[in-house]
């Protein structure tokens, strides 16, 4: 197909030799199925501010850093510049979460360059070398569910570990990928992580408590529709409350299971607000999902 205007750029470059198909076009972005080489990848066009609905929330913007403090200024004041500045910070937050957790291991597309607003990264697969479904499209049997709940959550500790929060996982955004090296059975497939553009970081900001239990919260929610012991865990608040005594690593074995204590008020203020999310998160899902 003929390059969108945003990919040619990175032509001339020589990043990608060919554009072979529009893979998605979301309210946030749009993906496009490209060529390097012998190789195929997925190029992310972001849009501007202007064309998005994913407002860029102060919860998720709180402490990031600005390298540049004539930017960090002008972003400040609000002006054209700072604007544009805000933007650019914007977009190479999912870029900067997608290295960070990567050299961490965790299972995320391996991004290999980001141009003019265009993030170049694997195309994560199924067994068939298409695009991977999203999990939102997928029905699993019961023993599937808990085992993708537990490598999900794992994951999630994992991404904790490294200091980053998703702040928007759902199974709208985890893909259910053909895993490299693996054979045809059915351990072949395995969640991967995606969108994060919104995520935050676990120690700077002061709503990342929020998000993880809500990011936890989505997949206990999820998964329990297959698997419906899975409603009763509450591995949220053991991950937050292990991450916060610094008692928390990829080894950490989890329960589960959390007891509440008269000292943990704001814990439960948190998870108060949970609830007090499902009106946002409905919209988000209806959003996702016409994108």
């Amino acid at each position: 197909m003929k390059a969108p205007p945003r990919l040619q750029s990175l032509i001339e470059e020589g990043l990608i030799d060919t554009v072979v198909r529009q893979l998605m076009s979301g309210k946030e972005a749009m993906v496009y199925v490209v060529r390097c080489g012998d190789e195929t990848r997925c190029a992310k066009i972001y849009k501007e501010a202007t064309h998005r609905s994913f407002r860029q929330a102060v919860d998720y913007t709180e402490n990031r850093r600005v390298k540049n403090s004539r930017s960090a200024r002008a972003m400040a004041k609000g002006s054209k510049f700072g604007r544009q500045a805000q933007e650019a910070a914007w977009q190479s937050a999912e870029v900067d979460a997608l290295y960070r957790l990567a050299a961490a291991g965790v299972r995320v597309p391996q991004p290999f360059n980001f141009h003019e607003g265009v993030l170049l990264m694997e195309l994560v697969t199924d067994e068939h070398g298409d695009a991977a479904p999203r999990l939102n499209d997928v029905a699993f049997t019961p023993e599937q569910a808990r085992a993708h709940h537990a490598t999900l959550i794992a994951e999630v500790v994992r991404m904790l570990c490294a200091g980053v929060v998703h702040g928007d996982l759902s199974e709208f955004n985890i893909l259910l990928a053909h895993l490299p090296g693996a054979g045809a059975d059915e351990g072949a497939e395995g969640p991967v992580i995606i969108d994060l553009p919104q995520a935050v970081d676990a120690a700077g900001n002061n709503h990342a408590p929020r998000m993880l239990l809500r990011d936890v919260a989505n997949l206990r929610d999820f998964f329990g529709q297959f698997a419906p012991e899975l409603r009763a865990t509450e591995y949220g608040p053991e991950i937050w409350t292990l991450y916060q005594s610094g008692q928390l690593t990829n080894e950490t074995p989890l329960t589960g299971r959390y007891e509440r204590r008269h000292a943990d008020v704001d814990l439960q203020a948190v998870m108060r607000e949970i609830d007090d999310a499902r009106a946002e998160d409905a919209a988000r899902r209806l959003r996702m999902a016409g994108g």
